[in-house]
């Protein structure tokens, strides 16, 4: 149908793994276009988030009581 056709045009299909240890997307006709630890680095006083994926994985256990990972 038309609208098929037109959809098509503005999406894509994605898969989104969010496992323990990694995430990943998949976009069909691309493969894995991300690929990062789960982890998030938040600073426990404000709650503001300070790092995500690889980053955050290098400030484990490397940071302030105040900084939780």
């Amino acid at each position: 149908m038309f609208l098929d056709t037109v959809y098509g045009l503005f999406s894509n299909d994605m898969g989104i793994d969010l496992g323990t240890a990694n995430t990943l997307v998949h976009v069909k006709g691309m493969g894995i276009v991300l690929s990062e630890p789960s982890v998030v680095a938040v600073q426990s006083s404000t709650g503001k988030v300070l790092a995500v994926g690889h980053e955050a994985k290098r400030m484990l256990g490397r940071t302030p009581g105040d900084i939780v990972a």
